[in-house]
């Protein structure tokens, strides 16, 4: 027997057979071409049959999957019509006399390492989308037979797996899927979690055609993967897989109860997400309402700011589907590690201190506006409430609520319907949380944002692997901080909750109720296990 390890993405027990993911080397031509005219052609082609491909995969994986997961393939036919990547294709054919394919692969990576070298997670793990889209096109232009036949009750090993990778493959001949890269916040991810499929990514495990076939068990809540497990161990994962099973028909049971410890005390069970897309996880396992909505996504990965009505349509869309439940939507949380080359921010030595969030949204007035008018238009289809993030003053939470206060005049002016929505703020300095009562009495909640209150009260750039020593998320400074931010909020009368990373640690669950919090936000797989914790405590 041999083992190797990874991380986990999504937990459970599985035993079957390897079966190798390997996609095929595409023979791409570095030559220039003598025809540019008609390898500007043979990309337009390509890009048509490649958007007809994915929404036959979109049709394929709302049957089998879901409405809201099948949104991931139309993530990647909107990156088709995108400007930036199209016209650096076509500006390599037209001035370099590039070859399509060429071009396409060129462009691809460029993207690629861009969203790579991102510092959020949520953003690293969309270079998938780009690397996926790239090997779909330029397999077209090449001929390429991507097919990949796959039997029954297979472990799926690869080096890497894109989200068309895994929708296309049916997902009754899988067991587990294990990579050698990947990332937990990936499009596989998600997919495998919902799917309730064990994975593991990040494995140091040996690919190679002489493992094929191999039997196999994968431990995914330990992030092992057995090579010819021998019997002891065997039993042992077998039995893993009986209390598992267990554990699955607790948690169903706990779906439309209420949130409360065996002493009474309740609190709101909330969703993190990054999209519309994640709409069914977050109803699928039963979140009380939205507390973290980043509207920064729409404004990533394009080439011109998004409009008030392609904005309104997502928001509404989130508030209606909570059916009166609150949507914490959070304002545009743009630079730092997340960004967008049309906002022209200049390079920064230090960006996580620099030009982002309100900053930029109390400079850019007119832009800042168009989302406040998307916001309020949006809460009269729901409970919408929203978020200003990296505030560490009084006078920029009164200067956010000044510019909401004349996009609502301007909708009034308009005739246009809106809504009334709560204004809070992310609570994720250590200004904002010495300062909080004075910020208490004029927003009308604070949301904690653990993650960067941690890298900023400690001094410590929770990206960089080799502090992990030093980055404490439960270090006393940060807990008195918590514990002052929530009694400032409730002497001025309004809600606290976080929604940071360290919500879902079920170490701090008690010590988060016995603080007072009102609400914890954390991603939707973690909400039924994080309600069987809390109605256990007194």
């Amino acid at each position: 027997m041999e083992q190797f390890s990874g991380k986990t993405v999504c937990p459970g027990i599985a035993f079957g057979r390897i079966c190798i993911f390997e996609k095929p080397d595409l023979a791409i031509d570095a030559s220039p071409s003598p025809d540019p005219e008609g390898e500007r052609r043979a990309f337009r082609d390509a890009v048509r049959t490649a958007d007809g491909q994915l929404a036959a995969l979109f049709e394929k994986t709302k049957r089998e999957v879901g409405e809201d997961e099948a949104q991931i393939i139309d993530i990647q036919r909107m990156m088709l019509e995108d400007e930036d990547f199209l016209g650096e294709v076509e500006t390599l054919i037209r001035e370099e006399s590039s070859r399509a394919a060429c071009a396409v692969d060129r462009t691809g990576k460029r993207f690629y390492a861009q969203f790579t070298a991102l510092e959020d997670p949520y953003m690293k793990a969309r270079a998938p989308d780009i690397a996926d889209i790239s090997h779909r096109l330029t397999a077209i232009l090449t001929g390429a037979d991507t097919s990949f036949s796959l039997r029954g009750g297979s472990i799926l090993a690869a080096e890497d797996l894109t989200p068309s990778d895994t929708l296309g493959i049916d997902k009754r001949m899988i067991r587990a899927f294990v990579t050698r890269r990947g990332s937990t916040n990936s499009h596989t991810a998600i997919l495998a979690r919902i799917l309730k499929i064990p994975s593991i990514v990040q494995a140091d495990f040996p690919l190679g055609q002489d493992l094929n076939g191999k039997e196999a068990a994968v431990d995914g809540h330990r992030g092992i993967i057995y090579l010819e497990p021998d019997g002891k161990t065997e039993n042992r994962l077998r039995e893993q897989a009986e209390r598992d099973r267990d554990e699955e028909k607790s948690l169903d049971a706990l779906r439309g109860l209420p949130t409360v410890s065996r002493s009474g005390q309740k609190i709101e069970l909330a969703a993190n997400i990054g999209g519309v897309e994640d709409l069914e996880a977050v109803l699928a396992n039963d979140a009380e309402g939205i507390g973290l909505f980043r509207s920064e996504f729409l404004y990533l990965g394009r080439s011109d700011y998004p409009g008030e009505e392609e904005q309104f349509a997502v928001y509404r869309q989130a508030a209606a589907a909570m059916e009166g439940k609150r949507v914490v939507i959070r304002t545009l949380d743009i630079g730092a590690d997340k960004q967008a080359d049309y906002f022209g921010i200049d390079k920064e030595d230090n960006p996580a201190l620099g030009y982002r969030a309100v900053r930029i949204c109390i400079d850019r007035p007119g832009m800042f506006k168009t989302q406040l008018r998307a916001l309020y238009r949006a809460a009269a289809f729901g409970k919408v409430a929203v978020m200003f993030p990296m505030i560490t003053s009084l006078w920029e939470l009164k200067r956010c609520k000044a510019l909401a206060a004349e996009a609502r005049q301007e909708l009034a002016g308009q005739g246009v319907p809106f809504g009334d929505p709560e204004l809070g703020i992310m609570v994720e300095t250590p200004a904002a949380a010495l300062c909080a009562g004075e910020l208490a009495g004029e927003a009308a909640f604070f949301s904690v944002g653990t993650n960067d209150l941690t890298q900023y009260t400690l001094a410590v750039d929770r990206q960089n692997a080799k502090l992990e020593p030093f980055l404490d998320t439960r270090h006393p400074a940060i807990l008195r901080l918590l514990e002052m931010i929530v009694e400032s909020a409730h002497r001025a009368g309004i809600w606290a909750g976080i929604c940071g990373e360290l919500a879902a640690d079920p170490r701090m669950t008690a010590s988060f109720l016995s603080m007072g919090y009102d609400e914890l936000s954390v991603s939707p797989g973690c909400i039924l296990g994080l309600r069987k914790r809390i109605r256990t405590l007194d």
